[in-house]
């Protein structure tokens, strides 16, 4: 029995993710009787390690739609790589439609600086450090799509090593020299 229970755990430990609901929107149909309404709802979900997923979904009662949409962010996860796991490892932007958004690293203890639904994001994701700006639209569907097509295009040095066929050390170390030899040509 001890040993079943220690599996449950285990799993629930492995599966546990984190859910914001970032949007409820109340929608109306008008039909040939009258209106009927719905909800529309927006989820992120993540394990505060680096994946995270949206969805939306749409029912006639908010908590069926919040199921929906959670059950779709679930399904479409991506793994974003992170910088000491605080961290962006570069400057990005995203865009999808008239939403844009725009990523930034910070160094340790700036904590999350976005708004709205890009915050719901981040806290799921697991990131501690950013700043984050969104011009254009403020539709949070928007928002979501373009900050995680932002998000998709960060590459981690491991991953840029892998597509050049050179080392880690050699790109970070590279990334440092030019650091560098930009101080000492205005230290002369």
């Amino acid at each position: 029995m001890t040993q079943q229970a220690d599996r449950r755990n285990k799993t629930e430990k492995k599966d546990e993710l984190v859910e914001k609901l970032v949007h409820i929107n109340r929608v109306a149909k008008t039909v040939k009787g009258g209106r009927t309404m719905s909800f529309a709802a927006v989820v992120v979900v993540g394990d505060q390690k680096g994946r995270a997923g949206y969805g939306s979904g749409k029912a006639s009662e908010v908590p069926e739609a919040i199921t929906k949409a959670t059950n779709e962010a679930k399904r479409n996860m991506v793994r974003i790589p992170l910088r000491e796991g605080r961290t962006l490892h570069h400057d990005i932007a995203g865009r999808f439609g008239a939403g844009k958004v725009f990523l930034r690293t910070a160094p340790a203890g700036t904590g999350v600086i976005a708004g709205g639904p890009m915050r719901a994001i981040f806290e799921v994701l697991g990131v501690q450090d950013v700043v984050a700006k969104s011009m254009g639209s403020n539709n949070p569907y928007n928002m979501i799509k373009a900050t995680f097509n932002a998000l998709e295009g960060i590459n981690s040095p491991r991953m840029v090593a892998a597509k050049r066929g050179k080392k880690v050390g050699d790109i970070v170390s590279r990334r440092e020299n030019s650091g560098n030899a930009k101080l000492s040509v205005e230290e002369a």
